[in-house]
């Protein structure tokens, strides 16, 4: 009987140890995990993230907004007005659209054309 009760013993001690070398590793990988995600510079794409701050250069300021940029409402009355308004300001949205040279060449694609 005290052999059968000793290998209970050892064996529970086993299983405690077993838990807590566990726990041990989950922690350290998680550890190692969240600092690569971290300084690999993929913590700053999950947008998806609450509580996510842009960076200084991506917080734009309503004064610079350019002036073609529009919000339309969306909520409130729709009418001859607000359309017009609407209007007029995808229409300068167009012309830029239209100032481009061979939309369809290589240098469409080039940093100066996005403003890089």
């Amino acid at each position: 009987m005290d052999n059968n009760e000793e290998a209970k013993n050892v064996g529970g001690k086993k299983l405690i140890l077993l838990c807590i070398i566990s726990i041990f590793i989950t922690l350290c990988l998680t550890t190692v995990s969240l600092a690569i995600y971290h300084y690999s510079g993929d913590i700053y794409l999950d947008r998806s993230r609450p509580g996510y701050l842009p960076d200084n250069e991506e917080v734009e300021d309503e004064e610079e907004d350019e002036e073609g940029d529009y919000d339309f409402a969306k909520t409130g009355p729709i009418n001859k007005e607000v359309l017009e308004e609407y209007l007029k300001k995808l229409q300068i949205e167009i012309d830029a659209l239209d100032d481009y040279q061979n939309p369809f060449d290589a240098g469409a694609l080039s940093d100066s054309q996005f403003g890089l």
